[in-house]
């Protein structure tokens, strides 16, 4: 037989072909850099994924390092979200984690090197004007009045600038490229920009902070980054990337651009995340609804999940969109094999089983997963009171209803079969209790009855059942693209049932001793996991995705 062939997503194809010459003598070296201004999103897990498997697999080594160029919108407690984000999705970066700041003389050093060889100049006009003067990218754009200032005065002005001396805003450094370019990027972009805040490691050490396209591709340079995979968006900044390698003469770095992760249902941008946040919309960047890694992973989605759905989407060269469906069944795929069995009962009704002797608790087997013998069994309590779902009992049910009703008969899970007798009403007309009858005979396991039923429901004992709280989570957006409209903001696509709380649901006693993070497949409902504010007293779950696969794969 043929040996199966091996198919090569793009960058993978670039890596070997770099490893057959020898390139940076067959050294593989990627890097994740996140700017600390957020969470990490469902964007960020494919980038991710991409850098530390693909140098994993070529045997090289994955940096991460942190964009922290900004000091107005950045802080710590973003950092050390995304730190426990990536090691939560089972990756570890080499060393320790890295910091453009780290880099913030060095990248001070180089423009001054552009000064020096003529490709940098001070510039004292506004945003505006500097804008206006790029004009479009049909047309060139005019040259600024400070592009000819010698180097000597350049040189004294950046200084000063470095020195504290100008208010924010009043001048920036820019690169001297080409102002027809018909990118944009090129038209002489400006590289340093004064700005007097704190920075959250260098305190007021800096006041003049660089701007990303120039401290990313020199910080690139500086760690030996021999990929650097990034998104489509930055295409067009790839020549300015090149543009200062070439210029100051420093290690040549690849820029190589994927197709970001676009899923539908979700958005990925920082800012509209943000917005989600401080408009009280979700409760936090770690609302189950939020397609962040911490909102992720509260819910209930398993980092194995994330890496099988950024596996299956694929690498492409293309911007495409994902069905949020092939993460739902990744999600439910790898539940399956995990997930602790538990019967919860959402909408409780009375059952009262009267021919079940009082004051009598028998104690039943039930197996905790079918998927994994290992996961052992558990005793569930049964009685003469138990509860079952309101929605399985129908009064004057249609043919072919196979729950319970009036002179109807069903099996409970892993107990007995029973048959109802009496209906019994509040003064409302409301359904508080069933009376039936149990057959003795019909034990789950060793049943001898001879009964047969095509019903079988779930149910929890009364006394030892405990109340608790599901908080069934629907998606955020009513649109599956709700970023992708010109004329409406993200807002208008807000789902109001994108959060529905049941706080009548009776548990399994066991579930009282859940812990926060643990899957478990809710039997006929699907797979809820325990809430962080879940407790022996009052647990919490959060509904993760339903037990049903509506994804189809496409062929």
């Amino acid at each position: 037989m043929s040996e199966e062939k091996i198919y090569l997503n793009f960058i993978e194809e670039i890596i070997e072909e770099d490893l057959k010459s020898s390139k940076h003598g067959g050294r593989i070296h990627t890097r994740f850099p996140p700017e600390p201004n957020g969470y990490l999103h469902i964007g960020h897990v494919k980038a991710i994924t991409i850098n530390f498997e693909l140098a994993k697999k070529y045997g090289g080594k994955t940096n991460l390092r942190f964009d922290d160029t900004n000091p107005t919108t950045e802080d710590t407690e973003y950092v050390d979200a995304i730190q426990k984000d990536i090691q939560w999705l089972g990756y570890q970066w080499e060393g320790k984690a890295l910091y453009a700041s780290d880099y913030f003389e060095q990248l001070y050093q180089y423009a001054l090197q552009l000064i020096e060889n003529g490709h940098a100049y001070v510039d004292d006009s506004s945003a505006e004007q500097i804008a206006e003067m790029k004009k479009t990218p049909t047309e060139a754009g005019i040259e600024s009045p400070f592009r000819t200032r010698s180097i000597q005065e350049n040189l004294d002005l950046f200084k000063r600038m470095h020195a504290g001396e100008f208010e924010d805003g009043s001048r920036v450094l820019r690169a001297k490229v080409d102002m027809t370019s018909p990118n944009m990027h090129m038209r002489d972009p400006v590289i340093y920009r004064i700005k007097h805040e704190h920075h959250h490691r260098t305190g007021d050490q800096w006041c003049i902070y660089p701007m990303y396209d120039f401290a990313h591709g020199q910080s690139d340079s500086i760690e030996g980054i021999t990929h650097s995979l990034c998104s489509l968006e930055f295409t067009h900044h790839r020549p300015l990337y090149e543009w200062f390698i070439e210029k100051l003469g420093i290690f040549p770095s690849r820029q190589i651009e994927f197709a970001r992760m676009n899923v539908t249902y979700m958005i990925t941008s920082k800012r509209k995340l943000l917005k989600l946040v401080e408009e009280g919309i979700v409760t936090g960047w770690d609302d189950p609804r939020m397609p962040t890694v911490s909102g992720m992973r509260r819910r209930g989605f398993p980092a194995g999940a994330l890496r099988t759905f950024c596996e299956k989407a694929g690498v492409a060269k293309r911007d495409n969109l994902i069905e949020i469906e092939l993460l739902e069944s990744c999600v439910r795929e790898e539940l399956n094999k995990s997930s602790l069995r538990a019967m919860v009962v959402m909408d409780p009704v009375k059952v009262v089983i009267t021919n079940y002797p009082e004051g009598t608790t028998e104690w039943l087997t039930a197996e905790n997963n079918p998927e994994d013998a290992s996961a052992g069994e558990r005793q569930m309590a049964f009685s003469r009171e138990l509860f079952i779902e309101r929605d399985d009992f129908m009064e004057d049910p249609p043919k072919n209803y196979f729950r319970l009703y009036p002179g109807g008969t069903v099996r409970l899970k892993h107990a007995y079969i029973i048959t109802c007798q009496d209906v019994v009403k509040d003064e409302k007309g409301e359904i508080v209790q069933l009376n039936c009858t149990y057959a003795p005979e019909s034990k789950s396991g060793s049943d001898t009855s001879g009964i047969k039923v095509k019903g079988t429901l779930h149910w929890v004992e009364a006394n030892h059942s405990i109340e608790g709280e599901i908080r069934d989570y629907d998606r955020l957006f009513t649109d599956p693209t709700p970023a992708g409209h010109e004329d409406k903001d993200v807002l208008d696509f807000i789902n109001p049932r994108s959060l529905v709380v049941n706080k009548k649901a009776r548990f399994e006693q066991f579930l009282s001793k859940a812990v926060a993070g643990s899957p478990y497949q809710f039997l006929r409902k699907g797979y809820y996991t325990a809430d962080i504010e879940t407790s022996a007293q009052h647990p919490v779950f959060n509904a993760t995705v339903n037990l049903k696969d509506s994804y189809k794969v496409q062929k």
